[in-house]
């Protein structure tokens, strides 16, 4: 009786455990890729742009090496469609390179907002460049997400300045490395990172001699090494999130990164978030949100019905 009644409760309990464990990786991978940011945000007041890159990349290169090492290097050299790779890592590279920059000159949540508009601009590519059938409840919260960002910029002659033209340019580069990445559903996540954290180096290693500054003492030193592990520690977070649950669960925690930012922006910088930002920040997570939750219910519908116009 009792020996039968364990047996029974084990699948609940280990599925309670699942649902739990999903969200709670998630949402720790979230506060490292926030705590990374601030990190940045410090690191590049008083360091080079292709310096702290590059010293991050080759931090982020040690951990991921032995991961490397034991899958072999098959997934690497017989890496699906290079070219598109290629361009997927100059996608990645622009990013990297234009958040770090806009982190210099505009608050962390203001950039945050920027950046977790990406999937809006996914959402309006996606038809025109991967064929995907986009209805008018998407479009429109496309439309909301895009008057979300005007209104983020503060439509004046401020948002014609570089940071915020960069920070535009970084989120395009964003958006577009997450369209590359869906076309190269093959490759392995960590040829992907692996790609990313060699574009990333390689063009580090070309700036940085330009902007190189003395490093300080051991701490910096590893502090800017920590950038890289910090990273890449988030990174394998996510994934393992995204393996334990299902997206639906998981990926809407990704919008906990602009709470961080709010938090790490007031505690460390003495930024004050703009009302103008907060309710465009509103607006873009809101339309985010619903394309997302839309999309995971037309997959659902498309696996019993043949597919239909939206």
């Amino acid at each position: 009786m009792s020996s039968s009644a364990s047996t029974t409760s084990l699948p609940a309990t280990s599925h309670r455990l699942a649902a739990f464990a999903g969200p709670a990786v998630m949402l720790l991978g979230m506060l490292l890729f926030s705590l990374n940011d601030a990190m940045g945000k410090w690191l590049v007041a008083s360091y080079g742009l292709g310096q702290v890159i590059l010293i991050r990349s080759v931090a982020a290169l040690i951990i991921l090496a032995p991961f490397l090492f034991m899958a072999g290097w098959k997934p690497i050299v017989d890496a699906e469609r290079p070219w598109l790779q290629l361009a997927r890592v100059i996608f990645s590279t622009v990013e990297i390179f234009s958040f770090y920059y806009a982190v210099m000159y505009l608050p962390l949540a203001d950039v945050m907002t920027y950046w977790l508009a990406a999937p809006i601009y996914v959402a309006a590519c996606a038809p025109f460049l991967l064929g995907e059938k986009v209805g008018w409840r998407r479009w429109t919260a496309i439309a909301i997400g895009f008057v979300g960002v005007i209104i983020t910029l503060e439509p004046s002659s401020a948002m014609f300045t570089m940071p915020a033209l960069i920070s535009v340019v970084g989120t395009a580069a964003f958006a577009f490395m997450m369209l590359s990445g869906r076309s190269l559903r093959a490759t392995p996540d960590k040829t992907l990172v692996l790609f990313q954290i060699l574009g990333a180096g390689v063009a580090g290693l070309v700036f940085a001699p330009f902007d190189w500054a003395p490093i300080g003492s051991m701490t910096e030193l590893l502090l800017l090494g920590l950038l890289g592990i910090v990273a890449m520690s988030a990174h394998m977070l996510v994934n393992r999130a995204l393996k334990i649950s299902d997206a639906a669960t998981v990926a809407p925690l990704q919008y906990t990164l602009l709470l961080w930012a709010v938090v790490f922006g007031w505690l460390f910088f003495d930024e004050v978030p703009r009302l103008t930002m907060l309710f465009g920040a509103a607006l873009i997570v809101g339309s985010g949100l619903f394309i997302f939750f839309r999309e995971q219910q037309l997959k659902k519908r498309d696996q019993v019905l043949p597919a239909i116009p939206e």
